[in-house]
């Protein structure tokens, strides 16, 4: 059962979280692969004082904040708490470290928002707050620091906490290798990682996150001319580049099916996440529903727990991009010299993302049709991830907290996005717990057009991270050596 003082986070949430998030939306703190001149523009750095400022602010014993900067990099925020409590003084209060996880670069702004809203506009509509990053993930400093406090608060106690809050996260975090092995003498020993950049099947109950995907991205560029000719006088002779960009596409996709025909991008589903697939569909369907789609489209081809592993384990395509094609509204009637297209290629938890990239970049440019010019310019792969288990204590904590919070019982959820830091940490503290949770559920469209945070869930989650702290200072003092 909770401990924590009655509505005390619920009173953080409304009366100085929402406010710094409204403030922090209004930041257009564009992740550095969509700002290239992100130091000269400075708007990261202003995210990163709203931040800093704000956890200043809190009355949380012994907090130390720092906002770290290496050459070149974006800067990483991170508040170190030492151990509370009965773990005060403990042999294994500050040697075991709570690691909490969250980013605060964001996505480009898109279009399509509802009138009224807008992706630098917050607006609080029906307990939800609009605008780009509130959800992804703004929140999660604010969240992981009102967890603390509210276990201080209350009288309970808690390990060692540390919060690295990136800048690079939305890019694929490139820059965060370098942070993690800069600060790795100082996160030290990691017991437990709380990361709060995922998603949640319902706003129902807590989710835990089973798996993420990784991703293979790239440029490709095809051309066949060094300029644009009149396409009636060309046309049917000279090939279009768009044409020859659709048959190197052929050799990644069915596009009947979409199924990905690259080998190394394809992985045996473990029974367990089958299972999982089909529990989450027997629980809350399979969320074809909340998918804003047209009039007539339809989407259920195939069994839900199958159209839930289609976007969790499975492989997709999408094309994200493309230069060469001027609008339609000016577009004349002349055969292009250059198509290109923005492949991003999301992979399965465990494929291999060197490979599935190599591969993506082989079959795209060897022998091309008609001997035009192909490249292939790849982004830096991301990992996937797939958890490991969690221990029973962490287990019961979790659903003693989506019980006493949400009134539901614990859910568990794969996830189609990609964190990778979770891959990095599984590698460098194989002992941690991971937990992956997060406030990203139907409708709230992260990265999209009408991104909402559903407040009630960012609160209850909170006091869910709050519980999870004190179980695991319970689990220490009860347990010899701290459970390692």
């Amino acid at each position: 059962m909770s401990t924590l003082l009655p509505g005390v986070v619920e009173r953080w949430w409304n009366d100085d979280i929402v406010p710094a998030l409204e403030e922090y939306i209004r930041i257009p703190a564009l992740s550095p692969a969509f700002d290239g001149d992100w130091e000269a523009h400075g708007e990261l750095e202003r995210a990163v004082a709203l931040l800093t400022e704000w956890a200043g602010r809190r009355s949380i014993a012994g907090l130390r904040l720092e906002v770290v900067r290496l050459p070149g990099l974006t800067p990483v925020v991170v508040a170190e708490v030492p151990a509370f409590g009965q773990l005060a003084g403990h042999p294994d209060g500050d040697e075991s470290c709570v690691l909490f996880y969250g980013h605060y670069d964001k996505q480009p702004p898109m279009e399509g928002w509802h009138d009224g809203l807008g992706p630098w506009t917050p607006v609080v509509r029906d307990g939800r707050l609009y605008g780009r990053g509130g959800a992804d993930d703004g929140y999660s400093l604010f969240a992981s620091l009102a967890a603390i406090e509210a276990v201080q608060a209350s009288g309970g106690s808690h390990a060692r906490c540390l919060l690295l809050i990136e800048g690079s996260e939305e890019s694929g975090s490139p820059h965060l290798p370098a942070y993690v092995e800069h600060l790795r003498e100082r996160i030290g020993e990691v017991a437990l990682v709380i990361c709060l950049d995922s998603g949640c099947a319902d706003y129902e109950r807590l989710w835990v996150t089973t798996s993420l995907r990784g991703l293979a991205a790239g440029v490709l560029s095809v051309e066949v001319t060094d300029e644009g000719r009149h396409s009636g006088a060309v046309g049917g002779v000279i090939p279009s580049t768009f044409r020859i960009a659709r048959q190197l596409l052929d050799r990644i996709e069915d596009s009947t099916t979409g199924e990905v025909r690259l080998a190394e991008a394809n992985v045996a589903i473990p029974a367990e996440r089958v299972a999982q697939a089909a529990e989450l569909v027997a629980a809350v369907g399979d969320g074809i529903d909340a998918y804003p789609l047209l009039e007539g489209v339809d989407l259920r081809t195939k069994p839900g727990s199958e159209l839930v592993l289609d976007r969790t384990w499975r492989p997709a395509l999408h094309i994200i991009g493309a230069d060469g094609l001027p609008p339609t509204a000016v577009a004349g009637n002349v055969l292009r010299p250059r198509t290109a297209l923005k492949l991003s290629l999301r992979l399965p938890p465990t494929a291999d993302p060197d490979a599935a990239l190599a591969a993506l970049g082989a079959a795209l440019t060897v022998d091309p049709p008609h001997g035009a010019r192909v490249t292939f310019v790849p982004d830096t792969p991301a990992p996937g991830w797939n958890a490991p288990p969690l221990q029973p204590w962490v287990v019961d904590a979790l659903e003693a907290g989506s019980q006493a919070h949400f009134g539901r019982p614990l859910g568990y959820v794969g996830e189609g996005g990609t964190i990778p830091l979770m891959g990095t940490l599984q590698a460098g503290f194989p002992d941690a717990q991971l937990l992956v949770v997060g406030v990203l559920g139907p409708g709230s469209n992260a990265h999209g057009p009408n991104e909402f945070l559903h407040l009630a869930t960012g609160t209850r989650l909170t006091a869910c991270a709050a519980d999870l702290l004190q179980a695991h200072a319970g689990h220490l003092l009860t347990t010899a050596g701290g459970g390692r």
